[in-house]
């Protein structure tokens, strides 16, 4: 076994046999973690981002939160229901971009995609960044290194993905029902302490902001679509449905209904408590910074142990949320690059039975993301849920489109048409909200990621017309030269030149003289040897093997019809792989030099060292 195969196994685990699919895939309980952990994580931030928009109303705008609350909560069981129909459409996966691809289009579908694709990677950068920013609420000493813990947890996680979906289930499903469990305790200690308090707490005049607007119906737009970040991640499970065990729609349903449940509860109780304690969002620059969920546990707990352990738990669900991105961002990619308009690579699984293309690109681009906007939630958050509400409505017209062609039962284009207006009446609501402040940054990365989708696609459609043969169309003769490239003679050149007599009579020994004192030995060794084959030299003003035979290959071979240039290069492998770090490798820029020319094959004829 290599060093690079040894740590590849360390590191991402042995390969895992394709037969052994089928074992890979996830049941409820290792389901809802992967992919839901992301919607079930917005709690921590959704109250909050709502918070912060009526704040700049004033202290009295902060009573409607509760109301915006519920009504996001109505939304969220309409989109199930919808997004419910969708998984018994589609029980291969795909979601939003296979029904819209199928029923309205393949630039409704595209459309779809790269809306898509544009909310996964906004996914991560937003959880990661509220999760750190979870922890620097107990630890301020950690604010100055906001960005580095970011892109340190998106490469863990990362990490754990490479690794396959099954030990990532494992590795996220604690983090995920820890969160749970607290929320709803603390949701508990508020409610038990509201029995014998049941007035609400005035908000301290010392952290509510000026006031600099007054509370129209358009700022209760705004925060109803900042709220709205408590939606996304939603469409994952349908996205996903064969990754769980069978029968793998029945499971994806049922896992979407629990996510439901656990979403409601939790949300409208931190949305009713910040509301009843008299909580306010503040901006992450401001000194003592702490988020909603840090002051309601301050406030239920005090600053001891449960108060650190809810910001732990916080900080590792928000950052662990990035993994349903993770989970489905690359399994979309493999849909679209599918039907090529990605690259096919994406398209490949690895030997762990992932996507390892797509989770790569994932954490490089949403590296990016954080590096660039500084891992401020509140800078990122405008930019979000615009492109998930995209393929929310499209996904529910196709869903429409479906159900009326099959003349399904008329309840059920009914459900989606109702979560189709819905939700477009709610990306309206975004669209116009946030389009100043930030959203306008995605509609133009929507637009150039079609561009790319478009050429990629013709890119494609090129290679076919390119190689697709003419009925009756059969190849000419080939006349082929052999270029023996000789460093020096040795058993490998032999087997070499072995190689070479097999494939034509037209051999040609090549030797660069490098080093002038060599030059002699090196041509009384050749004619002992190989005598019969002619041994050009050529000079190396500059001590330089690709520029003198590139310029050989120009000049005495040059590019003929129906004729092949062989270069072969005889290369020595070594006993233990150590000992290779001891040899020179001089060959590979003359490989990457050949390797765009025309009608030219580069072979390495190697010989075992025992």
């Amino acid at each position: 076994m290599s060093l690079i195969t040894a740590l590849r196994r360390l590191i991402f685990g042995a390969p895992i046999a394709t037969s052994r699919a089928h074992h890979e895939r996830l049941p409820k309980l290792f389901g809802l973690p992967v992919f839901a952990s992301d919607n079930i994580s917005s709690v921590a931030y959704a109250t909050e981002e709502i918070l912060l928009m009526l704040s700049i109303a004033g202290a009295a705008a902060l009573g409607y939160v509760t109301w915006i609350a519920l009504a996001i909560v109505v939304l969220v069981l309409v989109v199930i229901t919808s997004y419910t129909r969708t998984i018994y459409a589609y029980p291969q996966g795909g979601g939003d971009y296979r029904v819209t691809s199928d029923n309205l289009g393949s630039k409704v579908g595209r459309i779809t995609g790269a809306a898509l694709l544009i909310d996964y990677t906004l996914t991560v950068a937003v959880s990661v960044s509220a999760g750190v920013l979870a922890i620097v609420s107990a630890f301020p000493n950690l604010q100055p290194y906001t960005v580095h813990m970011a892109l340190a947890a998106v490469a863990a996680i990362a990490m754990m993905n490479l690794r396959g979906m099954r030990e990532s289930g494992l590795v996220f499903a604690l983090p995920t029902y820890a969160f749970v469990g607290l929320m709803l305790a603390l949701i508990v200690a508020g409610l038990m302490r509201a029995g014998t308090h049941p007035e609400p707490v005035p908000v301290p005049v010392e952290a509510m902001k000026q006031a600099t607007a007054p509370l129209t119906l358009w700022l209760i737009l705004r925060a109803f679509a900042a709220g709205c970040a408590a939606l996304t991640g939603i469409e994952a499970i349908a996205d996903s449905v064969p990754a769980f065990r069978k029968p793998a729609a029945y499971n994806a349903s049922r896992t979407l209904w629990m996510l439901g449940a656990i979403l409601v509860v939790i949300f409208l109780g931190m949305s009713w408590m910040a509301r009843h304690y008299g909580v306010v969002a503040m901006d992450v620059d401001q000194p003592g910074y702490r988020t909603v969920v840090a002051q309601l546990a301050a406030t239920m707990f005090g600053e001891g142990g449960m108060f650190y352990v809810i910001q732990i738990s916080t900080m590792l669900i928000l950052v662990l949320a990035a993994n349903t991105a993770f989970a489905d961002f690359p399994r979309l990619c493999s849909f679209i690059a599918g039907d090529s308009f990605l690259p096919r690579q994406l398209s490949n699984l690895g030997d762990r039975l992932v996507f390892q293309n797509g989770i790569i690109l994932l954490a490089v681009a949403s590296g990016a993301l954080i590096f660039v906007f500084g891992a401020d939630v509140h800078r990122l958050i405008p930019l979000y849920a615009l492109g998930v509400f995209t393929a929310f409505t499209l996904g529910q017209a196709g869903m429409v489109v479906r159900q009326v062609r099959l003349k399904a039962r008329w309840w059920g284009p009914v459900i989606s048409f109702i979560g189709m207006v819905a939700t477009g009446t709610v990306w309206v609501v975004i669209l116009t909200t946030k389009f100043m402040i930030g959203a306008w940054i995605i509609v133009v990365g929507l637009m150039v990621l079609l561009a790319v989708f478009w050429g990629i696609r013709r890119h494609y459609r090129y290679l076919t017309r390119a190689l697709t043969p003419v009925l009756g169309e059969k190849p000419g003769p080939v006349d082929t030269t052999v270029l023996l490239l000789v460093p020096r003679i040795h058993r490998g050149i032999l087997t070499a030149i072995a190689y070479a007599r097999t494939l034509s009579k037209d051999i040609r020994a090549v030797y660069v003289n490098i080093n002038p004192d060599s030059v002699e030995e090196v041509k009384r060794e050749w004619d002992q040897f190989a005598g019969d084959i002619p041994l050009v030299v050529l000079e190396a003003p500059y001590r330089s093997l690709v520029d003198p035979i590139l310029e050989y290959i120009d000049e005495a071979v040059g590019e003929r019809e129906n004729h092949m240039l062989t270069v072969i290069l005889p290369q020595a492998v070594p006993k233990h792989w150590w000992q290779g770090l001891l040899h020179n490798n001089a060959a590979l820029p003359l490989k990457l030099a050949l390797a765009s020319r025309k009608n030219v094959v580069v072979t390495n004829v190697r010989y075992f060292l025992e």
